[in-house]
C-alpha cells in the first residue's frame, strides 16, 4: 500500500541550471545526482530535509521537446510565510504566472512561478 507522494519528476532542457535554480530560488538541497544505466540520462533530487520526504527529481535526456508548460502542471511547496517567499521571488527576478498572491474562500494563500523549462512551481499557505 503506498504511504505518501515519495518524488515528483520533471523533465528538463539543462539539469545543472534546474539544480542551480531550484537551490537558489527554492532554498533546497541536492540530495542525490547519478546516471542512469542506460548511460544517458541524467537524474537529480532534491528536498528541503535529509530525512524521508517528498522530493523533486530532474530528468535530463529522456526527450528533448519538453511542452511550453513543462512536464508536469505544478509543483506545490507548502510555506509558512507566502508573502515573504513571493518578495524572494522577486528580488530573484523569477518569472510570475500570478500577479499578487491568491486568497482562496477556506484562507489558503498561493502563487505560481515558472521553473527554468516552463514548469509551474505554486507556493502555498495553509
Amino acid at each position: 500500500m503506498a504511504k505518501r507522494i515519495d518524488h515528483t519528476g520533471i523533465m528538463v532542457r539543462d539539469i545543472n541550471a534546474s539544480i542551480t535554480f531550484y537551490e537558489e530560488v527554492l532554498g533546497m538541497k541536492l540530495k542525490d545526482r547519478i546516471t542512469h544505466t542506460n548511460g544517458v540520462i541524467e537524474l537529480a533530487f532534491l528536498g528541503f530535509e535529509d530525512g524521508p520526504e517528498t522530493e523533486i527529481e530532474l530528468i535530463q535526456g529522456y526527450s528533448s521537446e519538453l511542452p511550453a508548460e513543462g512536464k508536469v502542471h505544478h509543483i506545490a511547496l507548502l510555506t509558512d510565510d507566502i508573502a515573504a517567499e513571493y518578495t524572494k521571488a522577486e528580488k530573484m527576478n523569477a518569472k510570475f504566472i500570478d500577479e499578487e498572491i491568491t486568497t482562496l474562500p477556506n484562507g489558503y494563500r498561493y502563487f505560481y512561478i515558472e521553473g527554468p523549462d516552463g514548469e509551474w512551481i505554486e507556493f502555498f499557505q495553509r
